[in-house]
């Protein structure tokens, strides 16, 4: 981002290609399967990198800081919805489109959930994840697509390492018991 930042556009291109996938999969998942507003958040956040470009500060690791300006983003949206919820992913049609839409429009190489289950699953824990709490969401989302620590998301969230852990163990058991009523 230093690099980028003195003028290195080559350097912007290697940052977009390494955080692509899991920034755009972060607001996707919030979002629901709404890719319309996925994408439109994804836009906003990579603006705000550009516009970035110049007064950044390396503080912490680039990811940290990439995905406290997605959560930033993404609670200014949620502010201006008034806190309702974005979209539902009870129907297959979205649950499919939504596959094929970021199959054909993201990296999905690196996403931890392709390389480690197949597509029946995968679908199931998407709509899984659509029923936990927002809080407890997102911090299974910064861990898993950001690939943040536990500090990490306690700073990020302004809350606490056992909040974090809390909400992350409630997520885990939320989405287990869920895929298991699912067998």
């Amino acid at each position: 981002m230093r690099a980028y930042g003195q003028g290195d556009a080559r350097a912007f291109e290697t940052l977009y290609a390494r955080h692509k996938g899991a920034s755009y999969r972060y607001f996707l998942r919030h979002a629901g399967g709404d890719t319309a507003t996925a994408d439109e958040l994804h836009q906003d956040l990579w603006l705000r990198v550009i516009g970035a470009r110049e007064r950044y500060e390396a503080q912490a690791k680039f990811s940290t800081w990439l995905f406290t300006l997605a959560r930033h983003r993404l609670v200014d949206h949620w502010r201006s919805r008034h806190g309702i919820s974005l979209a539902s992913l009870e129907d297959d049609a979205v649950l499919t489109q939504v596959e094929d839409s970021a199959a054909a429009s993201r990296d999905v190489d690196d996403d931890p959930l392709h390389a480690s289950i197949d597509a029946e699953t995968r679908r199931r824990l998407v709509a899984a994840l659509a029923d936990v709490p927002p809080l407890q969401r997102d911090a299974f989302l910064l861990h898993i697509e950001g690939g943040l620590s536990l500090d990490e998301i306690a700073s990020l969230t302004a809350t606490s390492g056992e909040t974090v852990k809390s909400r992350l163990r409630y997520a885990y058991r939320r989405l287990r018991a869920t895929l298991e009523d699912l067998q």
